[in-house]
């Protein structure tokens, strides 16, 4: 397999954008992320992958990235006749995107390839729409399954399944139930899951492109609305939209590209995706499993990374995903987090965007709005936010639900260019 580089990223203003569609999120993305190639247009571009979740709920069930490509066809602006793959994953979409970009490249059938993830899940005055987005992230064929599991994982976890979700979706009743049966079993507390989602808040308020950009202190998150017990509003990820970008190019285009543009490359030291199944509650998830095949064919350890960012759909997420990605022994994620370890300054700064609870979750486009940020730290040009000699950076992003794992989880692992 051939080096892989990312030369470009973006990623637009993560919100309730109900002015802007589906074309227009796309072509701010993409031009974006052209211009930060220094491109006038995207004439190199061999081929694209195009991840989205929720198009079909408008009408535009299938060839949803040709179609929103097409005004940027007729302006000159993206190449005719380049293939676009369309790629759906749950909220681990952009990640897939961005996985078959990568495959492109390394294997040598392409030179320069683009991810792009664009989403809409927020739709005023219609509720029942944006609940159909989300509904298609768990099985709707044999619903009895998923239930009959999730009543037994309930009652290990003294925290019964509310068929219904409770105050939320029934994504957020399930992760309760996955927090309740961690703090069961390890101690774990609701103010360490606060702990989480304060510090993740006061990442958010340094992201202008974040969808909330205000501190929340520990109190007022315990304090907050329950969405499902022990989660509470603070510590879950809003309804928005948006959209994120990557260009991947082999080591021969960049060598021809100008020393500025390869000065700020991103080497891909590994791309890996783990598929879900119906666990014992004690079971390890799938992000350990593509986690381990991560650092296997990447040569790199947990202790060589310096920066991550985490699918926190809730501030659990946060703690339990330190643990499989082996930054924390069983149990001892929540100490991490009481010990600021992950924040801003600390050993091993995680989701210095604001993470999904506070930089937001437009399903399709999170993946790559991970890559972006993370590009931003590894370039050095995250502002307020930047941490400290950030050289290798780690991306977790899991998608829809079987059971109490996600269907779906995508590593990805990147490299500055300062790195050895």
């Amino acid at each position: 397999m051939r080096n892989v580089y990312v030369i470009a990223t973006s990623c637009t203003a993560f919100g309730k954008r109900p002015g802007c569609s589906f074309k227009d999120l796309t072509r701010e993305a993409y031009l974006d992320c052209i211009g930060d190639a220094g491109w006038n247009d995207g004439s190199a571009i061999e081929q694209a992958w195009f991840g989205n979740c929720g198009m079909g709920t408008f009408g535009q069930r299938n060839i949803r990235g040709q179609v929103c490509f097409t005004p940027l066809v007729r302006e000159g602006l993206f190449p005719e006749r380049v293939p676009m793959i369309n790629v759906e994953g749950g909220c681990a979409t952009a990640s897939m995107a961005f996985h078959g970009a990568w495959k492109d490249v390394a294997s040598g059938d392409m030179e320069t390839a683009l991810a792009i993830g664009v989403e809409k899940t927020f739709v005023p005055d219609d509720a029942q729409r944006t609940l159909e987005i989300f509904e298609g992230g768990i099985d709707q064929l044999d619903p009895e399954e998923w239930q009959a599991y999730y009543k037994k994982r309930g009652e290990e976890a003294d925290k019964p399944f509310e068929p219904h979700g409770g105050n939320g979706t029934v994504f957020m009743n399930t992760y309760a139930m996955q927090a309740a049966w961690h703090m069961k079993r390890w101690g774990t507390t609701q103010e360490q899951i606060a702990i989480a989602a304060s510090k993740n808040h006061w990442h958010g308020s340094l992201n202008h492109k974040a969808q909330y950009r205000f501190e929340v202190s520990v109190e007022d998150v315990l304090g907050d609305r329950v969405i499902s017990w022990p989660i509470t509003r603070s510590m879950a990820a809003p309804i928005g939209d948006g959209a994120a970008a990557a260009i991947l190019v082999s080591e021969d285009v960049l060598a021809r590209q100008p020393k500025e543009v390869r000065d700020r490359a991103i080497k891909v030291r590994g791309s890996v995706l783990s598929g879900g199944k119906y666990r014992d509650a004690a079971e390890p998830g799938l992000s350990r499993v593509a986690a381990r095949k991560a650092y296997a064919k990447s040569g790199i350890e947990p202790g060589d990374i310096d920066i991550v960012e985490v699918h926190d759909a809730t501030s659990f997420c946060e703690i339990f995903q330190l643990e499989m990605m082996g930054f924390a022994d069983d149990g001892e994620g929540g100490k991490m987090l009481e010990n600021g370890e992950t924040t801003l300054g600390g050993r091993l700064p995680v989701n210095l965007s604001g993470g999904l609870v506070s930089k937001g979750h437009p399903v399709g486009a999170t993946g790559l709005s991970m890559i972006h940020e993370l590009a931003l730290q590894l370039r050095g040009e995250a502002g307020q936010r930047q941490a400290d000699a950030a050289r290798i950076a780690l991306a977790e992003n899991g998608g829809g639900v079987i059971g109490f794992d996600e269907a779906a989880c995508s590593i990805i692992l990147l490299e500055g260019r300062g790195g050895a």
